[in-house]
């Protein structure tokens, strides 16, 4: 008998639901004015706010700030960041969080070496400090096992660099 009670509960909060968002369709919305302290209608231009504060509910949406639309990040430091990345397997990327990683790449030329690159995007402008790179590498040892390898620390400050170069250009074309 409660599973019938269940199934009615279900449906009566559905057809509620429903019916609620379906009074919302059609109608001129009104909102209180402190001038008359009556209801009139919103104008086109009034600002408007929400529950998610001014940067609604995925950011702020400014046309030129490279936000995008559905990523979390820097738009033109995420494309510029896939571009630049582009040889490379990608094992991973999340686009909300901000963090490319890819998966171990050997060169053709060097088959005893191998890379890995993270990308990490701090922030939704483009800025210098918008990006940060971490690089790995690893190589074969006598037994033919993968060991660490220290790398130069310049490789990770001319991999930001090249991303960021790369996201200048996407930036410079969109605004033409």
């Amino acid at each position: 008998m409660s599973s019938v009670w269940a199934k009615g509960l279900a449906v009566m909060v559905l057809v509620l639901s429903v019916a609620g968002l379906g009074a919302c369709e059609g109608g001129k919305a009104v909102y209180p004015t402190k001038d008359r302290g009556a209801s009139a209608p919103r104008m086109g231009d009034e600002k408007r706010e929400t529950v998610f504060g001014s940067e609604g509910l995925f950011g702020d949406k400014k046309k030129g700030q490279g936000s995008g639309e559905g990523i979390g990040v820097n738009s033109f430091l995420w494309r510029a960041s896939l571009d630049t990345l582009g040889f490379m397997p990608i094992a991973t990327a999340d686009p909300f969080g901000g963090t490319i990683i890819t998966d171990w790449y050997q060169l053709p030329e060097a088959p005893n070496e191998r890379f890995k690159i993270n990308v990490f995007i701090l922030d939704r402008a483009l800025r210098a400090d918008g990006v940060k790179v971490s690089v790995f590498k690893q190589a074969r040892d006598g037994a033919g096992q993968w060991a660490d390898v220290k790398i130069d620390p310049k490789m990770a400050g001319e991999m930001e660099n090249s991303i960021l170069t790369r996201a200048r250009q996407l930036r410079i074309v969109s605004t033409e």
